[in-house]
């Protein structure tokens, strides 16, 4: 389900874009079942931007524990989760994941990492917008009018936005 939700909602989605790709990280001893799942899911078109990457487990412990996450892995070194890592190779998400109505109840931010790929909305909608943010970062530095979250944070600031 895991596998079939990344192509669904992540791969067939994105993968139009430039810089866009999904790794996958498999221990070596899974590698004919990896290549098998990927032949599966890749029977109706071919999947360019679709990496399986092995390694030990020592490696993909130590890999995995670099990154931002509350989930560990399981007893095959595998997770539901998927990550944003930008070209700077730096982690994506959210600093406050709160809704709305938590937001109301003064409830405290909470950070999202990570997205679970079981839960449909969740890589439909949060995950898509978070893509698209960073897409649209890499587009504004293209063109060269991307403001870091700092820069517009103090234009914010600023009693009705004056300038310097």
């Amino acid at each position: 389900v895991s596998a079939s939700n990344i192509k669904e909602m992540i791969y067939d989605k994105f993968k139009g874009f430039k810089k866009f790709q999904v790794v996958i990280v498999v221990p070596s001893s899974a590698k004919a079942e990896a290549e098998k799942l990927k032949a599966e899911i890749s029977s109706y078109e071919e999947l360019t931007y679709f990496h399986l990457v092995y390694g030990s487990p020592s490696s993909i412990t130590s890999f995995y524990s670099g990154l931002k996450t509350q989930q560990a892995l399981n007893s095959d070194l595998a997770t539901d989760e998927v990550f944003i890592v930008d070209k700077d190779l730096n982690q994506r998400g959210r600093l406050d994941d709160r809704e709305e109505k938590e937001k109301a109840n003064n409830k405290p931010s909470k950070e999202l990492t990570s997205y679970n790929t079981i839960k449909i909305a969740e890589l439909k909608n949060k995950f898509g917008d978070d893509f698209r943010v960073l897409f649209q970062e890499y587009r504004e530095k293209r063109k060269g009018t991307f403001q870091s979250s700092d820069e517009r944070r103090a234009y914010e600031i600023k009693p009705d936005h004056e300038q310097d």
